[in-house]
């Protein structure tokens, strides 16, 4: 099959629809940009061709594609004009069920038979997000990362009624968008990558309430420390190269047992209280104020660099 569609249309144009309609123009592919909120529409005007072009300042993208990519980028007047000759729909409205749930009978009713339908949320289970649609065998979740345009990570999440057909259209539609799709084979709440961010999360939002360090510096511990050299191997492999030739058991063993110490000790709350979340709001606030703009250029630096890096070192190997 062709892995590049003729349009792609993306309901939603918010911070992670904008990054979908930026990531396929990027690639050059006809994008659709379709939300009932005027303003966010009027935004997503100026900010997924910002956001397209500084792919291209970054290196990430080739600025003739681009343009082309641009050219092609349209709003759609209704949901039906928006819907109906699209080869991918991507939900991108907020986390709300029921929200998703109408809108996915009404766009499940408009598209073509062979369209592939697919919510960006970040943990509902697929079998409620599709429950009201008569073709869920061509629905999924495709969970990107924010910002969508830059992180390659996507979870691909079936449902237990999704085609596998579907699933390899999906696969092949993210690679081609240079994404790297992995397929989760269990639906959970939270999938895989949001249950691995609230469990760090609720570690760091505790050590930040509790005194124990100020935002600024748990956030370089992080970004310097685990999470750098999970970036190069994940945590399974990161421990086990820990462990040297041969020592695999014994070191895993040895290192669980001081784990399940650590894990005894963590902090296990649920949920915030006012007064917390108000001191945790006011904690980031105070060490990011006034610097967000410089702070999001350098991430994006910092981004593209370490992205170079990774696929070269694929490229190479």
């Amino acid at each position: 099959m062709n892995t590049m569609p003729e349009k792609v249309t993306i309901v939603g144009a918010g911070e992670i629809g904008c990054g979908w309609a930026a990531l396929c123009a990027s690639a050059g592919w006809p994008v659709t940009l379709f939300d009932t909120n005027a303003r966010m529409l009027e935004h997503a005007s100026t900010e997924v061709p910002r956001r397209a072009r500084a792919l291209i300042a970054l290196e990430r993208a080739t600025p003739g594609i681009v343009e082309r990519g641009l050219q092609e980028l349209t709003q759609g007047r209704s949901l039906l004009l928006a819907v109906q000759d699209a080869d991918w729909v991507i939900e991108a409205i907020p986390e709300d069920l029921l929200a998703k749930q109408k809108l996915f009978d009404a766009v499940d009713q408009i598209a073509g038979l062979e369209t592939l339908l697919s919510s960006s949320s970040s943990g509902l289970l697929p079998r409620d997000i599709f429950a009201r649609c008569r073709r869920q065998d061509r629905c999924l979740v495709t969970h990107p990362l924010n910002p969508p345009e830059f992180i390659p990570l996507v979870e691909v999440v079936p449902s237990e009624r999704t085609g596998p057909a579907w699933v390899t259209r999906a696969h092949d539609y993210l690679s081609a968008l240079g994404r790297v799709p992995i397929v989760i084979r269990k639906s959970v709440p939270g999938y895989v990558v949001g249950r691995i961010a609230a469990a760090v999360w609720r570690e760091c939002v505790d050590l930040i309430l509790t005194g124990v360090i100020n935002v600024e510096e748990l956030d370089r511990a992080v970004s310097l420390g685990p999470a750098l050299g999970w970036a190069a191997a994940g945590p399974h492999l990161t421990y086990h190269l820990a462990a040297g030739e041969g020592g695999v058991t014994v070191f895993l063993q040895r290192l669980l047992a001081s784990f399940e110490q650590r894990w005894s000790e963590l902090a296990t709350w649920h949920s915030l209280e006012p007064e917390q979340l108000r001191a945790l709001t006011h904690a980031i606030e105070r060490a990011y104020k006034g610097k967000l703009e410089a702070l999001e250029e350098a991430r994006d630096r910092r981004l593209s660099s370490m992205l170079r890096a990774l696929e070269q070192e694929r490229t190479d190997s």
